[in-house]
């Protein structure tokens, strides 16, 4: 028997709320043979241990899912080609040379912190730090030019489209956004500076349209998802103002919150991209054929009662939370340390400067993304002083 699930992408996407089906699935099976809306069949994955074998283990491909045939984004590759891609950018993103950029996070977190107070309230963190803050700190270790934001901007939203553009306007996106990195490279190439894409643009191990690619998916996963946390986060906290009360009076617990928050809100697709089984494969009991589709839900795994106690609440201070936001094997996200700099610095900033933070609109009239692959508010209108 199989389970009727009606799209590939989301499925009903309340505000950040997971769907319970996940967790009625998850309870009878950590893998669910489901039917799709077009009518084709995949396995569905809501187990977390189950979750990280579909992401470290190789019989599990994504470049058979990529319907070319001809993978270029590094999401899209598996080994070899995977590891030769990743090897060229990984350095970038070390602790060690993530932790040498905390000072200038902190410099542009309070500066973007200072125009919103002096801007008055209402103000919405989704222009005031949300979205600039990512979009700079990416820029500038790339080498983008931060005047082009609202160009590759409009382009990294429908490049991310699932249905809020149409096909035509998605292709066009994607091509912008090509042309626009060969442009950034090829200048690089010409005049190099102290900048990733100069260090990539002098790689002789990566092909001219597996290097737009990996710039294109580093300028648009290094400012879309952490500007979708940022305002997830936010609005999170200030719908449970004695979460937010608790972490202003205790800041030393950022960090563990940090890592809760990542595991208990959605960020996008829940559902993320597909894998095919390259051969036959056991799944948490259940028999995977060559050639299946496999799904891997990874904010229902993160949730897993198996791993996580209470894993419904919203727990501060967990202390044991090995959560999947980030992926896990060969794909886990390169930007994690960035990610994690970026959120700490933006909420430690949040948490000094705005103890008092709140909503300042009933929650109802709050507007949400819809036909995008993001999750999340379009704007958060928040106050601070005593009402």
């Amino acid at each position: 028997m199989t389970t009727r699930w009606p799209s590939l992408v989301e499925f009903r996407r309340e505000r950040l709320d997971l769907d319970p089906e996940y967790a009625r699935l998850r309870a009878k099976a950590p893998v669910t043979r489901i039917t799709l809306a077009d009518g084709g069949r995949a396995w569905l994955v809501t187990g977390w241990e189950e979750a990280r074998q579909v992401y470290s283990d190789p019989r599990f491909s994504r470049a058979l899912a990529v319907a070319d045939g001809e993978p270029t984004f590094i999401i899209d590759m598996d080994p070899p080609e995977h590891t030769r891609v990743r090897r060229t950018v990984a350095g970038a993103f070390t602790h060690r040379r993530v932790e040498r950029m905390r000072p200038r996070v902190r410099e542009l977190t309070a500066g973007l912190l200072d125009g919103m107070a002096a801007g008055g309230e209402p103000a919405d963190p989704v222009q005031r730090l949300s979205l600039p803050l990512p979009v700079t700190v990416i820029c500038e270790l790339l080498g983008v030019p931060i005047e082009d934001r609202e160009r590759f901007q409009s382009w990294s939203e429908a490049f991310l489209s699932v249905t809020a553009h149409t096909p035509e306007q998605i292709q066009d996106a994607r091509r912008n956004l090509d042309g626009y990195l060969a442009g950034l490279i090829e200048r690089r190439r010409a005049e190099p500076a102290a900048d990733l894409l100069s260090a990539l643009a002098g790689e002789d191990g990566l092909s001219e349209r597996e290097l737009v690619h990996l710039g294109v998916a580093l300028l648009v996963a290094g400012h879309e998802s952490t500007a979708s946390q940022i305002t997830n986060f936010a609005y999170t906290l200030l719908s449970r103002p004695e979460r937010w009360r608790r972490l202003a009076g205790d800041p030393d617990l950022l960090p563990a919150a940090i890592e809760e928050l990542l595991r208990y809100t959605p960020l996008g697709s829940e559902t993320g991209l597909p894998r095919i089984a390259a051969q036959d494969v056991t799944l948490g009991g259940a028999a995977i054929g060559a050639g299946d589709t496999v799904l891997v839900a990874r904010p229902a795994a993160s949730r897993d009662p198996a791993v996580f106690a209470d894993p419904d609440d919203l727990v501060l201070d967990r202390a044991d939370n090995p959560h999947l936001a980030f992926g896990h094997g060969l794909h886990h996200c390169v930007g994690a340390h960035l990610a994690r700099l970026e959120l700490r610095a933006a909420f430690g900033g949040l948490l000094e400067r705005f103890p008092g933070l709140r909503i300042a609109v009933p929650e109802a009239e709050l507007r949400w993304k819809t036909g995008l692959v993001m999750r999340g508010p379009t704007a958060l209108p928040v106050a601070w002083t005593a009402p």
